[in-house]
C-alpha cells in the first residue's frame, strides 16, 4: 500500500510503536499490517463535502459535512475491495469500495453545523445522500450507514 507523504508518518507497523497525529484519535484505518490513526483535525483538513438530506433516523432534512469516502480512500491508497466499518460498540458493517463514488457517501463529522457527540451518532457517521437518488434509499444502503464509526479496515 502506498501512502501519501502527509500520512506516512502516522503508519503503525505491527511490531513497532504507533505514531499518531496530534489530538485524540477518532478513526483508525487498517490495511494489512499497516494502520493510520486520524484525529478530528486531520480529517477536517481533507477536502470536505457537504450535502443536505433526510435520514430514517432523524426528523427533517439535515445538513452534513465530512470527508467523502471517495476522497478518504484516495488519501489512504485504496482502490478496490471491501471495507469493514466498525463502531465504538464493535457493531460492524461491510461497505464495498465501489460505493465510494464522487457525490456518494461521506464520513460525516458535522451535522447541522455542529460536531456530533457519541450520544448523537458521532463523532463520525457514514452518511449517504439519501435524497439524491432512489439508489440510496434501500435497506442495503441504510445498513451501511454506520454511526459512532471509529475503525475502518480493508478486508478484501
Amino acid at each position: 500500500m502506498t501512502l501519501p507523504r502527509s500520512l506516512a508518518a502516522s503508519v503503525c507497523m505491527a511490531a513497532l510503536p504507533c505514531f499518531a497525529f496530534a489530538g485524540e484519535v477518532v478513526l483508525t484505518f487498517t490495511h494489512g499490517d499497516k494502520s493510520i490513526e486520524f484525529d478530528m483535525a486531520t480529517l477536517t483538513e481533507m477536502d470536505d463535502t457537504q450535502f443536505s438530506t433526510s435520514t430514517t433516523w432523524t426528523e427533517g432534512e439535515q445538513d452534513f459535512v465530512g470527508v467523502s469516502l471517495h476522497t478518504f480512500l484516495e488519501e489512504v491508497g485504496v482502490q478496490a475491495g471491501t471495507l469493514k466499518a466498525t463502531a465504538i460498540n464493535d457493531y460492524a458493517v461491510e461497505i464495498p469500495v465501489s460505493d465510494a463514488v464522487e457525490g456518494g457517501p461521506i464520513i460525516a463529522y458535522h451535522r447541522n453545523g455542529e460536531e456530533m457527540s457519541v450520544r448523537d451518532k458521532g463523532p463520525l457517521w457514514v452518511v449517504y445522500p439519501y435524497d439524491s437518488s432512489t439508489d440510496y434509499q434501500t435497506e442495503v444502503i441504510y445498513s451501511r450507514s454506520i454511526w459512532q464509526l471509529d475503525r475502518i479496515s480493508v478486508i478484501e
